[in-house]
C-alpha cells in the first residue's frame, strides 16, 4: 500500500523509508525479520552472535564441542548463510545490515565475515567502534553505523574516524531508560539522566558537526528507544533525527526469528513484569521478568559475592564476550552464562530463558502481525485489520 511523503534518507546512496529495525541477539533478528523489513524498503539488521542455531547440520556439529574455534568457525557459516538469505528476500529493496557487538570476543571476524558475505552496512555498540574503519578496510561500499548514546560518545567516534579520513555513515542514538537488552549507561543509576533523552542529545549531536565543519545532513542520526508509534516518530524527526529505530515491536512481528514462546513472552509482558539488572557483560540489560530471571535476581548478590575468575565457568566453552562476569569473577558483574539463556529463550523455553524487551507497549496490544503491517501503521499512524503477510519464496 502506498505510503504518505515522509522523509526517506539515505544511507550509502540506498534511499530508505525512515524506519530502521535493531539489532536482537541471539538470532531473534535474523534473516527473515531483517530479509522482511529491507524487502518493505527500511532497514533490516541480523544480529551476529551465534546465529548457528538457527540451522540444524551447525547445531548438531557443535553438540558436545567445547573448542571455542570449532564454535567460532560454525558461527561464521551461519552469519554467512543468513546475509545471503536476508539479501534473497529483500530483493534488491532497503538495506540489509549486520549488528556486531563490541562486546563480543569475536566481533573483529563477525565484521569482516559480514562484509565478504555482501552485508550491505555494519552497525557496532556495545562499546566504542573506534577501529572499525580498519576493519572493513577493503569493503568501502559497506556502511559503517556506530550505536552511541550521547554527544560525548559522538564526538569520540567522529575525532576518531576523521584521522582515518572516515566518517560514519550514519549514527544511531540510543537512550538507555527504554530499550531493551544491553544499555548504553555503564552505572544503573544514570539512565534516566536528563543527558540522554533525544531532545538534548541531538542539538548536542549537531553541535559537534558544527563544530567539526560537518553539514548537519552529511551524518543521518537514528534514534531509537521508548519508539512505538507514529506520533513518537514525527517527534524524532521534528527534533532532526533522519530515521527512528525499534527493537521489541519488530521482534514479535510474525517474520521474527524466535520461536513463537518468545513473541507471547514480550506481548503479555506488564510494565511491572519489565526489569533492569546488570549483565555479564558489566553493562545494565532490561529484560521480562520470567522464572529463570526471577530466581536469579533473588540469588544475585549471594551470587556476586561468591565471584571467581575461572575459565573453566564459561558454560559452553565459547567465550563470547572480551568481559565476563561470570568467567572473570567480576563481583559487580552478571554471574550466569549469558548465551545459554539467550538460546533458551530463542528456542521458547520459558522456565529457562532471559527475554530482552524494551519498557514500552507495543503498538498493537498483544497482537502479533506482519512487519508490512507495523511499518505501515509507523508511517501512517493508522492500525489496519489484519492481513496476510506477502509471501517470500527462496530460491533452492
Amino acid at each position: 500500500m502506498p505510503h504518505p511523503p515522509l522523509p526517506i534518507f539515505s544511507v550509502k546512496g540506498k534511499r530508505l523509508l525512515p524506519i530502521v529495525q535493531g539489532g536482537m541477539g541471539v538470532g531473534v533478528s535474523a534473516h527473515r525479520l531483517a530479509g522482511a523489513v529491507a524487502r518493505a524498503g527500511a532497514m533490516g539488521t541480523i544480529a551476529s552472535i551465534d546465529l548457528r542455531h538457527h540451522h540444524a547440520d551447525l547445531t548438531e556439529q557443535a553438540k558436545h564441542c567445547r573448542d571455542k574455534d570449532v564454535l567460532n568457525r560454525l558461527n561464521l557459516i551461519a552469519l554467512d548463510r543468513e546475509i545471503k538469505a536476508a539479501l534473497q528476500i529483500a530483493a534488491g529493496r532497503g538495506l540489509v545490515a549486520v549488528n556486531v557487538m563490541k562486546a563480543v570476543e569475536a566481533y573483529p571476524a563477525h565484521v569482516r565475515q559480514a562484509c565478504a558475505s555482501g552485508a550491505q552496512a555494519i552497525v557496532m555498540g556495545a562499546g566504542l567502534p573506534l577501529d572499525l574503519p580498519e576493519l572493513t578496510e577493503g569493503y568501502p561500499g559497506v556502511a559503517l553505523i556506530p550505536i552511541l548514546s550521547d554527544a560525548r560518545g559522538v564526538a569520540v567516534v567522529l575525532k576518531k574516524w576523521a584521522r582515518k579520513e572516515r566518517l560514519p555513515d550514519a549514527i544511531v542514538i540510543e537512550h538507555p531508560l527504554y530499550a531493551g537488552g544491553h544499555l548504553g549507561a555503564p552505572n544503573p543509576a544514570d539512565l534516566a539522566h536528563a543527558r540522554f533523552d533525544f531532545a538534548e542529545v541531538l542539538p548536542g549531536v549537531f553541535k559537534v558537526f558544527d563544530d567539526m565543519g560537518l553539514a548537519r545532513d552529511r551524518i543521518p542520526v537514528i534514534v531509537g528507544g521508548g519508539i512505538n508509534s507514529h506520533e513518537k516518530l514525527l517527534a524524532a524527526l521534528a527534533l532532526g533525527a533522519s530515521a527512528v529505530q525499534l527493537g521489541t515491536p519488530f521482534a514479535v512481528t510474525e517474520e521474527g526469528d524466535a520461536h513463537p514462546n518468545f513473541k507471547r513472552v514480550l506481548l503479555d509482558a506488564k510494565p511491572e513484569d519489565i526489569v533492569t539488572f546488570m549483565s555479564v557483560a558489566g553493562l545494565p540489560a532490561r529484560a521480562v521478568k520470567t522464572p529463570w530471571l526471577s530466581n536469579y535476581l533473588n540469588r544475585e548478590h549471594k551470587l556476586q559475592a561468591c565471584a571467581k575468575a575461572d575459565p573453566k565457568r564459561c558454560a559452553i566453552g565459547l567465550h563470547c564476550l572480551t568481559q565476563c562476569g561470570l568467567r572473570d569473577g567480576l563481583e559487580k558483574a552478571g554471574q550466569f552464562c549469558i548465551d545459554s539463556q539467550l538460546v533458551a529463550a530463542l528456542k521458547g523455553d520459558v522456565n529457562k530463558g532471559l527475554f530482552f524487551r524494551g519498557s514500552e507497549s507495543l503498538p498493537f496490544g498483544s497482537e502479533i502481525r506482519t512487519v508490512r503491517e507495523l511499518i505501515d501503521y509507523l508511517l501512517t499512524g493508522v492500525k489496519h485489520e489484519q492481513v496476510a503477510a506477502e509471501p517470500v519464496v527462496l530460491a533452492a
